[in-house]
């Protein structure tokens, strides 16, 4: 999502050159924090809190749930779960038409009711609707009139000769052509919900204590939540060998982590480099991933490594530089930088990673599947959070990410930066919860103009490209 310079000087460095990791085999389940080992050798460390729930489970709907296959769920039946709940059932229904001069053209072709999906409850969520407008815009000239239409040729007279018909304008080709057919159940996510579990992805240089504030706030309100540390990060083993950080191997990880602790319905809360995971288990578990969050994760660009960063440099160098590293992202990370913000950087085990980690990780960053397409394939309803003073990641990005996605919804917050989920957790904890808790209205099929009208007109208000043309890339 973010550019190598952009996502690396997240990595604020103490100047500790190596992980701290307990033995496998001392690493007994205390205080919510488990040791799972991925692949031999390879030993990561989740924070896993499972709530007490009343009334208890009986030993028959335990055994129940554990025989049955998650992988095994069908999408089209609805979700049901211990309080009797219900969702809608939404039909998806898109064409994404990519040209050979990069032209991406996006038509929504379903019966999804877009006034329900654009208007959520309490008005709070500004969702983003230039999809359709885009669209407009591209068929109006498509069918409009040619504004100098050619005159047809006049036939010459007989015995002259016959010039030769002008040459035929050759029809544009697709090059590639995406039809999505999807239904898919939305549904209200509660705390009481023993079938919901929360996934907490950190980036680059970060640890699963960036979420602390999340973690406490919805484990408290009866969520099962998890978060892991990425290998080389937090208390996870710490490879010796670049191709452990890649894209790839860290996905890989976190596919093991997700298919070891998902429920029926799991939802993926992302941040800067973690919002790209979230994409990829989205994008591989349609089926188990019921939503999504997207913090500060930049635009629908597919990832690949900048070779004029100075993240190239050598190790060595790295670490003579990891002052420089702390105060650039002290400057840039977060709105203030009071005596606040440098204790949430000290906190922890947070942003404690080694030079070669660091130069690994961002050397790695290399999915060049993660396209445009590849994001609107995408059907499971997403928040995005922006913070307004983030000097890593443009607006303009996220904008551009609500647009390519289906179900978007997109808040910004004024105060935060970067690491919003630290300088806001409050704010930030009651809009995650409020997008848990929401379901789209079908019951208000008939009456949508208005709440089009009011959708289209919040978009304005957080300045989206209503006019953009369709992508060149």
């Amino acid at each position: 999502m973010l550019t190598s310079i952009t996502e690396g000087i997240l990595c604020c460095l103490t100047g500790k050159t190596a992980n701290l990791v307990l033995p496998l085999e001392s690493s007994e389940p205390s205080d919510g924090f488990e040791y799972v080992e991925v692949k031999p050798g390879r030993v990561l460390r989740v924070r896993h809190i499972v709530p007490e729930r009343q009334p208890i489970e009986t030993e028959k709907q335990v055994a129940e749930k554990d025989n049955a296959d998650v992988d095994c769920y069908d999408k089209d039946s609805p979700i049901s779960n211990n309080d009797g709940d219900s969702g809608s059932i939404v039909h998806c229904k898109r064409k994404i038409t990519v040209y050979r001069n990069g032209q991406l053209v996006i038509e929504n072709l379903g019966d999804v009711l877009h006034s329900e999906i654009l208007q959520c409850q309490d008005g709070d969520l500004e969702p983003c609707s230039t999809v359709e407008v885009e669209l407009a815009d591209y068929k109006e000239i498509a069918s409009s009139p040619d504004p100098n239409p050619v005159p047809p040729p006049v036939p010459p007279p007989p015995g002259e000769h016959k010039p030769a018909p002008p040459p035929r304008r050759r029809r544009r080709k697709p090059k590639r052509t995406v039809l999505i057919d999807s239904k898919r159940m939305i549904s209200s996510c509660k705390g009481t919900h023993s079938d919901v579990a929360l996934f907490f992805v950190h980036g680059v240089g970060g640890s699963l204590d960036i979420w602390s504030s999340q973690l406490d706030f919805f484990s408290r309100l009866g969520y099962e939540v998890i978060a892991p540390d990425l290998a080389g990060h937090g208390a996870s083993t710490a490879p010796q060998i670049a191709a452990a950080y890649t894209f790839y191997a860290l996905a890989e990880d976190l596919r093991a982590i997700f298919k070891r602790y998902a429920r029926k319905r799991n939802i993926l809360i992302g941040h800067s480099y973690g919002v790209s995971f979230c994409t990829f288990l989205a994008h591989e578990y349609p089926d188990l991933v019921h939503k999504v969050v997207m913090i500060n994760g930049g635009g629908p660009t597919a990832l690949e490594p900048s070779l004029c960063s100075i993240f190239q440099l050598p190790s060595c160098v790295l670490h003579c530089l990891s002052p420089c590293l702390a105060w650039s992202f002290l400057k840039a990370g977060f709105a203030r930088q009071g005596a606040k913000e440098k204790q949430l950087l000290k906190q922890g085990n947070a942003f404690n990673v080694s030079p070669f980690v660091l130069r690994a990780m961002m050397s790695g960053q290399y999915w060049p599947e993660g396209d445009e397409v590849y994001h609107a394939e995408l059907t499971v309803p997403i928040l995005l959070v922006h913070g307004m003073c983030d000097k890593f990641v443009p607006m303009d990005e996220d904008q551009r990410m609500a647009e390519i996605l289906l179900f978007a919804f997109l808040k910004v917050i004024e105060e935060g930066s970067h690491m919003v989920m630290m300088e806001c957790p409050e704010t930030v904890n009651t809009l995650l919860h409020e997008f848990f808790l929401w379901e789209p209205d079908m019951s208000r099929k008939g009456s949508s103009k208005t709440d089009t009208e009011k959708a289209i007109a919040a978009s304005d208000t957080l300045h989206t490209l209503k006019n953009s043309k369709p992508v060149n890339k």
